[in-house]
């Protein structure tokens, strides 16, 4: 490594952005750097808030005025020198990108090579045009499936869906989707009067009456007759389909309590025109290597690269000189093929092979989507960068962890710096260079415990990071649990589980393992949840999932479960306006604080005047937001503190309301551990932000907004909702990957909660990666033994130390000698 001279270093002086307090500090250049400390302690504060922020701050000021307001800008960091600081590339973890139309191909690039090697290199049918290469992508309107416009998919409704329980006649509601009270009378009254008997079980009308009635078109009008108690005059009633309903109800209502009942009887199914893939026939009609794109795109992408393996090693000059007419052996072939093999193979040594082009980047984990970013950087070929990494090794398992760690070592090898933001203590091992930053979080972080090599840390007392790296923190201690009854699964079908078997232990902790991709998310947070939603009568929780139907052959003590609790790292709100404060409930027990003073009752304030979301209490300016937007002539536009609020976002007669001598927006700007103080008298308050600092999370602000935090906290944030809510009853807790983006000892505490929860007789299941974290559980399932269709069974089954000793699981090696640590 490169000494730390001026010469070979990026050196800070004067950091203060967020919670950094003055920094000053060296760090190598040419080297991998880990930037260590608890959750919230400013260490991305300093690696992204500051590094990063500042090489794209250069990088701006380099472009032309006109062609900034194009680019999204990040703000100058609040720092008095940065010298020595080489141009940077971010990659930080972050779910798959919302569009549905965005999928792995299109994250890598990968499908713009393919479509331009089916363009030029295809085989054509005969008299067939040669197509340009947009007519490849289902983005396009030159390539879209008119059907589907390129989705692959289109909504429509089955009969399953519609006649849940074909043993009823219509009289008695066969036809579930059909509305109730007087339309549906109606609507019975119609048929009869077409002739259908109603009183007959669904199951015995003739197939052609069954066809008719729940899909037709057709909408005839039939006279009724007067009816003793009902009607007493005769009206011509208008005949509608169930099918014709559902899909008039979801197009034309207004009202969403009818459309969310429609969306029940409405299931996504592969497009019928193009079979799912997205494209117009005559796309589809080319092949390469006897295959259509789509079925290129539907393949693993260890497929991928044995199919156009051969052709890109084929000599060029020998290429060149082909006379085929499909063209698959031309040199453009070869070149493309070649490419694409290159670029495939970097994601199968990331243990990516699984995955497929056409994969939608929705259904990636922030693991995998990072992992391809990587990748992407890798055959970029830059030299003398700083790539800023956001925790790489998150949501991976250890077997994925060690070929990521070789592709960072060739990234540094090329003559680039890596500062990576990290939690897992075998990766900070490797680095070069660790700044530890603490000790602890909030106000009680942002200083330099330590920078320089790894070894060095463990003199530090004070470190976090230290305690747990060199083996002196304490573990979690525990007595482990014996199961008390059992959910049992089997013939269970999903994505890549097939036909699979598996006993979910009760009232204990279960830790379900694997490589990525094997189908741990899909057994918790899809068939599981699904299990247990249906036998408590739940809805789906996103409309999504009633798109699809779990395949689960027959299920036992699902009955034994009240309540179901998915606790998962989707955002808790998606505008500013969704806080911490207001996502708990808390913010309810402080405006009615407030509204009950003395000042806000002489006023005949409500508690209504102490939201920023109602138009009496907040600032008109800023309409509560606390910030306007600020248009720059020929820069892109940028956000500023309301000059009227200065950011409270109340009004001043609001303000002038206070409580001890704070008024409520000053509540807002307090940290949970702050406001655990001045709060601790109103009990509805204090009990949720006791509970959220039992969780590590008390150096949040109250007033938080929900797009500032990261998946990690929102996961706790839901987790100390539930926890502070005394219930009884059996319940479900269901979380993916809980530990991800958190240190060690946020790790111990979240835990000692989850332990918690089984304590109260409830039982807690996990997607897990994290060692520590699965040699505490009381019982382990561990899928494999690979990922995509190398995976999707039940390799092992039992307490931790069993599974450590199971010779197929991925994940034995790794556990046995935790265990012997521990």
């Amino acid at each position: 490594m490169e000494d730390n001279s001026a010469d070979h270093c990026v050196r800070v002086l004067g950091a203060n952005e967020h919670n950094l307090r003055n920094v000053d500090v060296d760090i190598p250049r040419n080297a991998m750097v880990a930037f260590t400390g608890v959750s919230g302690s400013g260490k991305s504060s300093l690696a992204f808030g500051t590094l990063y922020a500042e090489a794209q701050r250069r990088y701006f000021e380099s472009v032309a005025p006109y062609a900034r307001r194009l680019l999204q800008q990040v703000g100058a960091p609040h720092v008095q020198e940065i010298t020595g600081l080489p141009p940077a590339v971010a990659l930080q973890q972050r779910r798959g990108a919302p569009g549905s139309r965005s999928t792995v191909g299109t994250l890598t690039t990968l499908s713009n090579l393919l479509r331009i090697l089916y363009s030029r290199a295809g085989t054509y049918p005969p008299d067939a045009e040669r197509l340009e290469a947009e007519a490849f992508s289902p983005n396009t309107s030159a390539g879209a499936c008119p059907r589907c416009h390129g989705l692959g998919a289109v909504h429509d409704v089955t009969e399953q869906l519609l006649v849940p329980d074909p043993s009823l006649s219509i009289r008695d509601g066969a036809i579930a989707a059909w509305p109730g009270a007087w339309q549906g009378a109606n609507l019975r009254s119609v048929v009869s009067g077409l002739g259908i008997d109603i009183d007959r079980p669904w199951r015995r009308l003739r197939k052609k009456d069954r066809e008719w009635l729940l899909h037709t078109d057709e909408q005839p009008s039939v006279l009724i007759e007067p009816e003793p108690g009902r009607v007493d005059y005769g009206y011509h009633g208008k005949f509608w389909s169930a099918r014709k309903h559902v899909m008039h109800v979801l197009a034309d209502s207004k009202s969403e309590r009818m459309r969310e009942r429609a969306m029940r009887f409405v299931q996504s199914v592969p497009c019928p025109a193009c079979d799912g893939s997205g494209l117009r026939p005559e796309a589809l009609a080319v092949t390469f290597a006897g295959r259509s794109v789509a079925e290129v795109n539907a393949m693993p992408l260890t497929k991928v690269a044995t199919l156009l393996r051969p052709v890109a090693q084929l000599r060029e000059a020998s290429a060149a000189t082909s006379t085929a007419r499909s063209g698959e052996r031309t040199e453009a072939a070869v070149r493309i093929c070649a490419d694409v093999v290159a670029r495939v193979e970097v994601l199968l040594g990331l243990g990516l092979g699984y995955l497929s082009l056409g994969r939608r980047s929705t259904t990636l984990s922030p693991g995998e989507a990072q992992r391809l970013r990587i990748a992407t950087q890798l055959r970029s070929g830059l030299f003398g960068v700083v790539y800023v990494l956001d925790e790489p090794s998150a949501g991976l398992h250890p077997a994925d962890a060690e070929p990521l760690l070789d592709v960072l070592d060739r990234l540094k090898a090329s003559g680039n710096s890596l500062f990576v933001v990290e939690h897992d203590m075998d990766v900070v091992r490797r680095a070069d260079w660790v700044v530890d930053i603490g000790p602890g979080a909030g106000e009680a972080g942002g200083r330099v415990l330590y920078s320089g090599p790894v070894p060095g840390l463990e003199e530090v007392a004070e470190s976090a990071t230290g305690r747990y790296l060199f083996g002196r923190a304490e573990p979690l201690g525990h007595r482990p649990r014996t199961p008390r009854g059992w959910l049992r699964l089997s013939g269970v079908s999903r994505h890549n589980l097939r036909d699979v078997s598996v006993d979910v232990p009760l009232r204990v902790l279960t830790a379900v393992t694997g490589v990525s991709g094997s189908g741990k998310s899909t057994l918790v947070t899809q068939v599981l949840a699904e299990v247990v939603r249906s036998h408590l009568g739940l809805a789906p929780d996103e409309p999504d999932e009633a798109q699809f139907e779990i395949d689960v052959r027959d299920s036992a003590g699902v009955e034994s479960f009240d309540r179901l609790v998915r606790v998962d790292q989707r955002p808790i709100g998606r505008t500013p306006r969704s806080n911490l404060a207001t996502y708990t409930g808390m913010f309810d027990a402080v405006r009615k604080l407030y509204a009950a003073t003395d000042e806000a009752e002489a006023r005949g304030y409500t508690p209504g005047r102490f939201s920023f979301n109602v138009a009496e209490g907040r600032c008109e300016t800023c309409q509560g937001e606390g910030f306007v937007a600020v248009e720059l002539l020929f820069l892109p536009g940028t956000y500023a503190p309301c000059p009227t609020c200065h950011g409270a976002r109340y009004n001043a007669e609001t303000l002038e309301v206070t409580y001890h001598g704070k008024h409520i927006a000053d509540v807002l700007a307090m940290s949970v551990d702050d406001a655990a103080t001045f709060l601790s008298d109103v009990p509805a308050a204090s009990r949720s932000l006791e509970t959220l600092r039992e969780v590590g999370l008390g150096y949040l602000r109250l007033g938080q907004p929900a797009t500032e935090l990261s998946g990690g906290e929102a996961q706790r944030i839901k987790l100390a909702t539930e926890l502070q809510k005394a219930r009884r009853g059996h319940a479900l807790y269901l979380l993916d990957e809980p530990t991800a983006g958190l240190h060690p000892a946020d790790i111990a505490l979240l835990l000692r909660q989850l332990h918690r929860l089984v304590d109260a007789d409830n039982t807690v299941v996990l997607v897990e990666h994290d060692l520590d974290t699965i040699a505490t559980a009381d019982w382990v399932i561990d899928l494999g033994p690979g990922g995509g269709d190398a995976g999707g069974r039940v390799v092992a089954t039992g307490t931790p130390s069993k599974v450590a000793r199971s010779k197929r699981s991925a994940t034995a090696p790794y556990l046995a000698p935790r265990l012997v640590r521990s």
